[in-house]
């Protein structure tokens, strides 16, 4: 039998026009963009301006350099061409775009729960520190509590008879004052 190759098995891979022209998908995009971001400037619009002048002025007053008669087909040829080639230019860029706002939003969207979730959390914290110190006690709770536990033997008075007692004990202990 012959070595050649076998008839029931399929080819490896026949050659097709889309395996040999394999383009990276983001240099192409990086391009793209490149080119829309051009054709978005004032330099850009200057520039095809002034030619497009030149072009008409050349064609129209240089009687030996006509090459493209009054209907200026040749111009509209060339505008033509460059609005074929930059219309998908630009709707890709956009498409590029579109996907980088949607992951940002993504990320907007995730942070805005992290952000929501720690404020809820800090909220419950806060909360339960409220009630922490609203169960403490007070200067003004403990001044009663230890007035009622005081010994009640003064007057209606209370706290002015105390003061005029103890200023008599301390002139009693020192009669020089």
């Amino acid at each position: 039998m012959a070595d050649g190759p076998r008839l029931d098995v399929p080819s490896g891979g026949a050659r097709r026009f889309g395996s040999f022209l394999r383009l990276n998908p983001d240099a192409v995009g990086q391009f793209a963009e490149s080119i829309a971001r051009f054709l978005g400037t004032g330099r850009f619009l200057a520039v095809q301006t002034i030619l497009v002048v030149v072009w008409i002025a050349l064609n129209v007053f240089a009687v030996r350099l006509r090459w493209d008669p009054y209907p200026f087909i040749l111009l509209n040829l060339a505008f033509s061409t460059q609005a074929a080639y930059a219309a998908p230019l630009i709707l890709l860029a956009q498409n590029r775009q579109t996907d980088r706002d949607r992951v940002q939003a993504e990320e907007d969207r995730a942070r805005a729960a992290s952000t929501r979730a720690d404020t809820e959390y800090l909220a419950r914290e806060l909360a339960s520190v409220r009630v922490a110190v609203g169960e403490l006690a007070t200067r003004d709770f403990i001044r009663s509590e230890l007035n009622r536990l005081l010994p009640e033997d003064t007057d209606d008075d209370g706290g002015g008879e105390r003061k005029k007692k103890g200023k008599k004990r301390r002139e009693q202990a020192d009669p020089v004052a």
